[in-house]
């Protein structure tokens, strides 16, 4: 296990289905993980008091979903030193882009690391590539990961190559 822990906040109950895949993507690294619903505009001062002490209570990086007006990664980020990962949510109004600016166009010195709406999954990728700077055992279960990619898209080569000269009759 990661000796820091990733909190995953989101802005509402019904971002869960967007989040689960990073839940699921950190237990297959071994990372322990924290799940909250927090509101930018409903309960400021509680996600305040949460990024103002998370680094203290053992997070190392914070995810931040929220969609809509999706202020929620930069209230954390103002209130953190810690890298927050943003995922700005699909809502049926602008199919997410008003999240994605409103995640990604922070004010200078406010950072929000931003990954592709509903991308959860890389959200937690990236978590773990933060982390595994200081965790070489991170570090390792990362290069595995890439080169089962690299291997995965080398079998689907061959086997395209395979079809296209059956498909030519050679």
């Amino acid at each position: 296990m990661s000796a820091k822990r990733v909190a995953i906040i989101m802005g509402s109950d019904s971002d869960l289905p967007v989040l689960a895949p990073a839940a699921k993507r950190l237990e297959s690294f071994g990372v322990e993980y924290d799940v909250h619903v927090m509101s930018a505009h409903r309960t400021p001062a509680a996600a305040a008091e949460f990024a103002a002490n998370a680094a203290q209570n053992g997070y190392g990086v914070i995810i931040a979903a929220a969609g809509m007006a999706a202020h929620l990664a930069g209230v954390l980020a103002a209130h953190t030193t810690l890298p927050v990962i943003g995922i700005p949510v699909k809502s049926a109004a602008l199919d997410g882009m008003d999240a994605l600016l409103a995640t990604v166009m922070m004010p200078s010195g406010i950072p929000v690391a931003t990954v592709a709406i509903n991308g959860a999954d890389n959200a937690a990728i990236l978590a773990v590539q933060m982390l595994a700077l200081a965790d070489e055992s991170l570090a390792d279960k990362l290069a595995a990961m890439k080169k089962d990619m690299a291997e995965k898209v080398a079998a689907k080569d061959a086997a395209v190559t395979g079809k296209l000269n059956e498909l030519l009759g050679k």
